[in-house]
């Protein structure tokens, strides 16, 4: 088994040349009847001992944190994590290359980090009472998306870049918040410009590899997952889609539409993590609109009918369906989306 990035690492070491990984990754579209770019391909496993390390990962770091925190309390327990997790990658991450480790390694660096950080405040442990109580979790996303940045530098997990934005725009708006109480109760139109600004970075990224063929689509696919919901959960919030009252009908009917216009820019950005991300709330509306219309009993079944077969629909037509969605776009944007 080997991935894109494998084939990239064979083309640096001069085994491969370019125009031969060229000419296979074309041969594999075209027995595949579709593009890889439609794909998006990106490396989770490369075997069942990535599972494996992984399960083992997370226990020891579980047991180093029990520890940490029982004899030396938050301050210990993210330093010991955070350590242990950087080593640890020197090894299973930089030399073994795998998946799954990676990522799990990652995260639990940026959940020590971010512990560490909280740790270091005297109020950590009036966290929900205390005035100052968003500056622990501010202080932690800073600290975290810091070292995520020398994580990025040392290691290159895709994902590194996704937890990193999201500690950097953890730590604003909580800071926000706190320096302007009054914005406490706008927190969802805050967090949607955030999405919106993940999401154009994604973009900005997907711009630079618009063939995915290098480990910069990778990077792309964790931003567009970690801006979807984001994105999503703010607007059908705004909505209030999941209130009581006359309105629901309305609000279903919104939300489907909403859920359309998701379709519509996940088929020009070729990314379904929009579509995964709200599918929960189209659901709900779905279901709305059936009981609305007298199917009490039956709305969910015909809900998740009506939904899997478009999806699944979807998913077999969808690089015809881009192809004439692209084409309503300017020239001069085609050329920023990945290509058709």
């Amino acid at each position: 088994m080997y991935s894109d990035s494998d084939l990239d690492a064979a083309v640096k070491a001069g085994v491969l040349t370019p125009s031969a990984v060229a000419g296979f990754r074309a041969f594999v579209a075209r027995t595949q009847g579709t593009a890889a770019v439609d794909e998006e391909q990106f490396r989770l496993l490369t075997g069942f001992n990535d599972i494996f390390v992984s399960i083992a990962t997370f226990l020891l770091l579980k047991a180093l944190s029990w520890l940490g925190g029982s004899f030396g309390g938050p301050v210990v327990d993210g330093a010991l994590v955070a350590v242990a997790s950087w080593g640890l990658a020197e090894y299973f991450t930089r030399q073994r290359r795998m998946a799954l480790p990676s990522i799990v390694l990652l995260l639990a660096f940026v959940i020590g980090m971010f512990t560490l950080a909280g740790g270091l405040f005297e109020r950590f442990d009036g966290l929900v009472a205390g005035p100052g109580s968003a500056l622990p979790f501010a202080a932690g996303g800073a600290l975290a998306a810091a070292g995520t940045y020398a994580h990025w530098l040392r290691f290159k997990v895709p994902i590194t870049v996704a937890a990193g934005v999201a500690g950097a725009l953890g730590a604003v708006l909580l800071l926000v918040l706190y320096l302007v109480p009054a914005l406490d109760n706008q927190w969802a139109p805050l967090l949607l410009v955030g999405g919106l600004a993940v999401f154009a970075l994604a973009m900005w990224w997907d711009a630079r590899d618009r063939t995915r063929t290098t480990r910069r689509s990778d990077v792309a696919f964790w931003l567009h997952l970690s801006a979807a919901p984001m994105i999503v959960h703010p607007t059908f919030k705004m909505l209030g889609l999941l209130g009581e009252g006359d309105s629901d009908l309305i609000r279903a009917g919104a939300a489907v539409a909403i859920y359309l216009v998701l379709a519509l820019v996940a088929l020009a950005v070729d990314r379904r993590a929009l579509l995964v991300s709200a599918l929960f709330y189209v659901i709900y509306a779905m279901a709305a609109l059936f009981r609305a219309a007298g199917t009490l009993s039956a709305s969910f079944a015909l809900t998740a009918l009506v939904i899997g077969a478009a999806l699944l629909l979807l998913s077999a037509f969808w690089h015809k369906a881009r192809t004439l969605v692209v084409a309503l776009f300017p020239a001069g944007l085609r050329a920023r989306l990945p290509v058709v």
